[in-house]
């Protein structure tokens, strides 16, 4: 008895080259240990802060909807990061640049030194 050899056409949902495991996620835009400023926009059913970088969803313990933090992210998911509170975010105009910040702030000092 002789069986013709098929061709292989990667059924049951395989995708060519690919090992079949799903959706590829692509990169993260965040790294560990890198601080960032966010927003809190929501609240997740464990209680902690959920703030979005560039669509990454991050979950922020200890804060509320509303808060602007500064945080350090300390693990990196497929889906999520978890991070932690590093301090509160600075307050800026709208509009205004970091630059335009620190260069008034320089300039504030050298009149206060020449008076």
């Amino acid at each position: 008895m002789e069986y013709e050899r098929r061709e292989r056409r990667g059924g049951y949902g395989r995708r060519e080259g690919g090992r079949g495991f799903g959706p590829r996620f692509p990169p993260k835009p965040v790294e560990i240990g890198k601080e960032y400023e966010v927003e809190i926009q929501e609240t997740s059913r464990r209680g902690e802060g959920i703030a979005r970088i560039k669509g990454l969803v991050c979950f922020v313990p200890n804060t509320k909807p509303g808060d602007k933090v500064k945080i350090r992210v300390t693990r990196i998911s497929r889906r999520f990061c978890e991070a932690e509170v590093v301090g509160k975010a600075e307050a800026k105009a709208e509009g205004e640049t970091e630059e335009a910040a620190e260069e008034e702030t320089a300039a504030t000092e050298e009149t206060e030194e020449t008076e």
